[in-house]
């Protein structure tokens, strides 16, 4: 999967406010930034973004993935540190 693919999988999926995806030979990076994000979990941030990368993962389309999950608020302060 093309990291277009997985970005338009993920912003038609889910509702995401903005999404970035980049690869590095096998392996994924996915930042996600959301309102439904506020106050969750770490973890549960992460299960709803693989919720529908699931399948991909399980046939090999996609190897390795890193998600970083982030509120607006959250990633207004991160941001700042790239």
């Amino acid at each position: 999967m093309t990291t277009n693919e997985i970005k338009n999988l993920l912003m038609s999926m889910l509702t995401l406010d903005e999404v970035y995806v980049s690869s590095n030979v096998n392996h994924i990076q996915i930042i996600a930034i959301s309102k439904q994000f506020t106050g969750m979990s770490r973890v549960k941030k992460q299960q709803i973004i693989y919720a529908p990368l699931i399948k991909y993962i399980a046939n090999n389309s996609i190897h390795s993935i890193s998600i970083k999950a982030y509120s607006p608020e959250e990633w207004q302060i991160y941001s700042k540190f790239i």
